[in-house]
């Protein structure tokens, strides 16, 4: 059987926690921030926990994260 492809986008975006769940950086930080106030700004640098319901087909795009 050949290997699986993980999709590149993907791998780019999502890393793999300790307990196997997928972690992701936050939208809304790359433009226009002068409008956002700094507790927003702050707040969108931290990561967060990939949504349940996404992860069985984001498992699936990365076979070997």
């Amino acid at each position: 059987m050949p290997k699986m492809k993980t999709s590149r986008a993907a791998a780019k975006r999502f890393t793999a926690t300790g307990t196997g769940k997928l972690k992701r950086n936050k939208a809304y930080k790359s433009h226009i921030l002068t409008k956002k106030s700094t507790k927003r700004k702050r707040n969108l640098r931290k990561s967060a926990i990939a949504d349940p319901t996404n992860a069985k087909n984001m498992k699936k795009i990365l076979p070997y994260l």
